[in-house]
């Protein structure tokens, strides 16, 4: 079911200095930028060879990427998997044992469903099935 990793997620303090970063030092091209207001964020997109980066600027301090970014400083913040059945994931997933921070999809970034595991089931790493809306 999973088919690529589809991005890595990556919080920062300031979009527009990272994304300069990319561009200038990297020579990456943004592809885009979007909010997503359900989660308080800020998103720009790099392509890098079919995988994306995601860069996450938060827009409230209630926002879950302020959180980590005051816990954590910036850096990758989660790691993306494509999935074609995002539902049946989350059950293989839930069945395993493995706890879901979103039981359900929601609308993320780039037009896409999206729903998170909790790190601490996943050896520490916060894990995201993201799908195409049908």
């Amino acid at each position: 079911m999973i088919q690529k990793i589809d991005h890595l997620g990556i919080a920062v303090k300031s979009l527009d200095e990272s994304i300069l970063y990319y561009e200038k030092s990297l020579g990456l091209k943004c592809e885009h930028v979007e909010e997503v207001e359900s989660q308080k964020v800020r998103t720009a997109f790099f392509d890098v060879g079919g995988t994306h980066i995601e860069l996450l600027e938060p827009t409230s301090p209630e926002s879950p990427i302020a959180k980590f970014l005051e816990k954590n400083g910036e850096g990758i913040h989660h790691i993306a998997f494509k999935t074609d059945d995002i539902t049946g994931q989350l059950k293989q997933a839930s069945d395993s044992g493995v706890k879901l921070i979103h039981e359900t999809p929601f609308e993320g970034a780039g037009d896409k469903l999206v729903a998170f595991l909790h790190p601490k089931s996943t050896h520490g790493v916060l894990t995201e099935f993201c799908a195409c809306k049908a």
